[in-house]
């Protein structure tokens, strides 16, 4: 018997370093009728040791999806998304932007590194819970993403 998208939770990096829209995130992905995890970290050096699965992130899965920021203290995103394309191991995990810059060179910056999309992060809550949501009905719902671990 195969099993359904509903019993196997799809595991979500947020590398965010505001912790009201981290808060707000995984409030709102909570919530969602997608059975989620949610791990965040607050920079990039800590998002690549995560991935990496060094120190104290020796034990934790390899994300389904990353939702990336890219104004990041100690490594900012787009080295992040660099490192993360750059790898076999890893270039195959969907990295959804997810940020307030909407500067026309960070779009195309971080789409010549492959990001899987570019969303402008709002600064109005009711357009952030929105904004949220589609993430989770495109990504969560619509989009089959790669299996996990497959080289």
């Amino acid at each position: 018997m195969s099993q359904t998208k509903q019993s196997i939770p799809i595991d979500i990096l947020l590398v965010e370093d505001n912790i009201g829209d981290v808060r707000l995130a995984r409030e709102l992905l909570k919530e969602s009728k997608i059975n989620n995890v949610i791990y965040d970290v607050k920079d990039g050096i800590e998002a690549m040791a995560f991935l990496h699965k060094e120190g104290k992130y020796a034990n934790t899965p390899r994300p389904d999806i990353i939702l990336l920021d890219l104004n990041l203290p100690k490594k900012d995103g787009r080295e992040v998304l660099a490192e993360i394309k750059e790898d076999k191991e890893l270039r195959r995990i969907p990295v959804v932007i997810l940020t307030v810059s909407s500067a026309e060179e960070d779009i195309l910056k971080t789409y010549d590194l492959h990001a899987n999309c570019y969303i402008t992060k709002p600064i109005d809550l009711q357009q952030f819970i929105k904004v949220v949501k589609s993430i989770e009905d495109f990504w969560l719902s619509v989009v089959k993403l790669p299996p996990n671990g497959v080289e």
